[in-house]
């Protein structure tokens, strides 16, 4: 091992003395690489498995040009390179959120942000509290609950909130984003009433006398979308600065942008131009962008930063809300097994389309039923166009998968998405939702691993607060953030550090196609740079979550830098 790290080291000084000194043809020495930038004073984990740390690493025009040992790579980086000291931080390639919502990140900051309610109670005094400066009947709109945890132990109804907001409609969306409750001038305002049919793969929930109760699950959230107007151009991009200045000070380099509206895609792609976005975006559209993307091509903004070439689909609902397709029902609701959003007729239509324009798809879905059928249906097509091979396609979350159909993400090729905060939130009532059995394929890391699945791993914020270090540390822990685990939690599906820093830069790399440019400190891939105050790959697992960033680089530009 010691003769490989070696070795190493000294290539990656060749090829930065080569880089910094290249000879032309005539063999005479042309002019070294200038505004050199050398990293160092911190560990610096490069994600290459022959060669894990270095002391330095030295930075060009955007492009890594070394990695090695301080005095090898300074020495070769020529006169008065930038030294900047990490000062004890750690140093690490780019992290990566592989399932965020970019404009809700940012609506989150700008709009009724509901995280963090610890009851009903709570929940109803904000709504009163903001009927005091909303407009006669205009539309309250806000998003983040959580009921799980609450004292009331149930979710908020429409006679909660018609108390303290008898005039303006209501609209309250769930954290997960597949349930919303609505009060009852919003339900009226919407023509919905107990008589209202229930819309295909949507759900309105009623009491026990038939009456509507205010909850809407999943397609059922439209039938009040009228009441909320559609983002103006202004709003759009502050929604999108916002958003990329909080992911940049989280310590995120990039995201996976998901269910896209294609009329944003040039907005962010001139953004990003502008540098207004500083983060990297690699776009999965709704599926109402297939026909644009299948006649123009992908997309990609000036600098490269923003790509545009995938589709994103929904089969399910989720388990928070019941809305998850099980093949069994629900232990703690037998009157329901979740919700199918698409058939295989409407699936199969697109996957074809999809596959022959060599167009990536990137599926929703959480239940074991969801997700066995997802497999299904990419088996199909796969077996229909042979000549199309490493699609990468994806299911996004791949939450309770049956055991028997673990290996088949890797046999087919298939990217489980999955989001390690999920677990450690959902793993409070996850139990009682899926009863002891269902659980062992329930957030299974390790064993997709294993099986030899890559795992592109993300947070869905604004679902989750969108933290990397909240996520490193649910994907290595599997614990609660107040360190709760019980066997229930299935321990044995926790991962190494290692892999956990693979699945928050390399791996999300490779499932966005960027392998060979991302995803590891190493001569001749982009920049990108992630700096933590701490060490998490060998501090104790409780203090990962005390880590803070430090500093974020993309592409050889410090976008966040923490002060002092």
């Amino acid at each position: 091992m010691k003769k490989r790290f070696c070795s190493f080291f000294t290539l990656a000084a060749v090829l930065f003395l080569t880089a910094c000194a290249k000879v032309d043809d005539a063999g005479s020495q042309q002019a070294p690489v200038e505004n050199v930038t050398v990293y160092t004073g911190g560990p610096i984990y490069t994600g290459v498995d022959e060669a894990p740390r270095a002391e330095a690493v030295a930075v060009s025009g955007g492009v890594i040009l070394a990695v090695g040992t301080r005095d090898l790579v300074i020495e070769g980086a020529g006169d008065n390179p930038d030294i900047i000291d990490l000062n004890g931080a750690a140093l690490y390639p780019g992290f990566t959120d592989a399932h965020a919502h970019f404009f809700g990140i940012g609506m989150r900051e700008l709009t009724l942000n509901l995280e963090g309610v610890g009851s009903v109670e709570e929940l109803v005094s904000i709504v009163a509290a903001n009927v005091q400066h909303t407009g006669e009947s205009e539309t309250i709109v806000g998003r983040g609950w959580i009921e799980t945890g609450w004292p009331e132990g149930r979710m908020p109804t429409r006679d909660d909130l018609d108390p303290v907001s008898p005039d303006n409609p209501v609209l309250l969306s769930r954290a997960d984003g597949h349930a919303l409750v609505a009060n009852s001038a919003a339900l009226d305002a919407s023509g919905i009433d107990d008589a209202t049919p229930d819309p295909e793969g949507g759900k309105i929930e009623r009491d026990e006398n038939g009456r509507a109760t205010g909850i809407l699950i999943d397609n059922a959230m439209s039938l009040v979308g009228g009441l909320v107007s559609a983002p103006t151009e202004e709003t759009k991009r502050n929604a999108f600065e916002k958003a990329s200045d909080v992911y940049a000070a989280y310590g995120w380099t990039g995201l996976h942008n998901m269910s896209v509206d294609p009329a944003n895609v040039p907005v962010m792609e001139e953004m990003s131009d502008e540098n207004l976005i500083n983060v990297r975006i690699y776009n999965s559209i709704d599926q109402s962008g297939l026909d644009a993307i299948i006649s123009n091509g992908p997309s990609t903004s000036d600098n490269g930063h923003v790509i545009t070439n995938a589709m994103k689909l929904y089969v399910d609902g989720a388990l928070g809300s019941r809305g998850a397709a099980l093949s069994e029902p629900y232990s703690d609701r037998p009157d329901t097994s979740g919700l199918l959003l698409m058939n295989e007729q409407e699936a199969t239509a697109l996957l074809d389309k999809a596959i022959a324009a060599g167009v990536q798809v990137n599926t929703h879905a959480i239940g074991d039923r969801g997700n066995k059928l997802v497999l299904d249906w990419y088996e199909d097509v796969f077996a229909r166009h042979p000549d199309k091979d490493d699609m990468r396609w994806r299911i996004e979350h791949a939450q309770i998968v049956h055991v028997e159909d673990i290996p088949r993400f890797a046999e087919l090729g298939v990217i489980p998405s999955m989001q390690p905060s999920h677990a450690i939130g959902d793993l409070f009532f996850a139990p009682d939702r899926l009863g002891p059995d269902r659980l062992d394929g329930a957030y299974a890391w390790r064993s997709l691993i294993d099986a030899g699945a890559v795992i592109a791993a993300g947070s869905d914020a604004p679902v989750e607060r969108g933290d990397p270090l909240i996520e490193f540390y649910a994907a290595v822990a599997r614990r609660g953030l107040d360190g709760t685990q019980t066997e229930d939690w299935r321990p044995s599906q926790a991962v190494s550090r290692e892999e956990a820093l693979k699945m928050f830069t390399l791996w999300p790399a490779y499932a966005s196609f960027q392998e060979n440019e991302l995803g590891a400190i190493e001569p001749g891939k982009r920049a990108d740079f992630t700096v933590f105050s701490k060490d998490i790959m060998t501090v104790p697992e409780d203090e990962i979550l005390s880590a803070k960033p430090v500093m974020t680089v993309v592409d050889g530009e410090i976008v966040f830098k923490a002060e002092g």
